[in-house]
């Protein structure tokens, strides 16, 4: 199937069109976007491996640092984006999802800050995939909540606060930092059972064991990634776990089946 000739979002100035996507399966519309960040020092490098079949991967969308976008692949094809993932018990998630890569350096380049240039380009794009499609605010994610441990971007700077005030995306301020109970790698019991459900009920793919094992605490650190940020350590604290309760309890009723 060939790429359209112009681009589906008013965001994008133009196709550049990857070789890499396939068919959705089982006739899949998306109902997900998968933020990401390259990883990559050199944004035209990333863009070029997007595109290259060599790679196998690809994105649906690309934003460059200085705000210009660019379509990669058709929004009805299956972009090779996510990999390896789950959420809400959904294992191909390429299948339902949109993907868009933000340059950025990311944790190999020091965690650089999104420039706002970009940001205005990204919550643009997002906000017109996600209304065109009708795809709820729980499902705009990062390539790290429906792969925890495997993947970390779009990293712990990436400002979710403000997509949120954008009106894009589930997000609740975090709690405050405080002292007092924690659990972490090697706890079990109920106390660990029941925070096990909560992350699955958000979303998370985490089984409920009552064992606080390596599966834990990477999807732990995922949940503070994204939603606590000031401290990625897997370790879930009373913040952790109050920004937690406090995201289930603001949950949207109409949520994707």
């Amino acid at each position: 199937m060939n790429a359209p000739l112009s681009p589906e979002s008013p965001v994008a100035a133009k196709v550049f069109p990857s070789p890499n996507h396939g068919e959705r399966k089982n006739g899949q519309r998306p109902n997900m976007v998968v933020l990401h960040y390259t990883g990559m020092p050199d944004e035209g490098e990333a863009l070029q491996w997007l595109c290259n079949p060599v790679s196998q991967v690809s994105a649906h969308y690309f934003v460059f640092s200085d705000g210009r976008v660019l379509q990669l692949v058709p929004e009805s094809r299956r972009a090779w984006h996510a990999g390896a993932s789950s959420w809400e018990g959904e294992t191909d998630i390429n299948s339902c999802s949109i993907g868009i890569e933000i340059a950025n350096a990311g944790h190999p380049g020091g965690l650089p800050a999104y420039p706002d240039v970009q940001m205005q380009s990204v919550i643009a794009l997002t906000k017109d995939i996600v209304t065109r499609w009708r795809i709820p605010a729980t499902r705009v994610l990062g390539h790290s909540d429906v792969a925890p441990g495997r993947k970390v971007d779009p990293g712990e700077v990436f400002p979710w606060g403000r997509l949120h005030e954008a009106g894009i995306g589930h997000w609740v301020p975090a709690a405050p930092m405080s002292d007092g109970r924690f659990f972490s790698r090697g706890d079990e019991g109920m106390p660990i059972e029941a925070l096990q459900a909560m992350l699955a009920m958000y979303g998370y793919g985490v089984k409920i064991t009552g064992v606080f094992d390596e599966i834990t605490e990477k999807v732990v650190s995922a949940f503070q990634r994204h939603f606590r940020p000031e401290r990625v350590d897997g370790v879930a604290d009373a913040s952790t776990i109050t920004t937690l309760r406090n995201l289930i309890a603001k949950r949207p009723a109409s949520v994707a089946a």
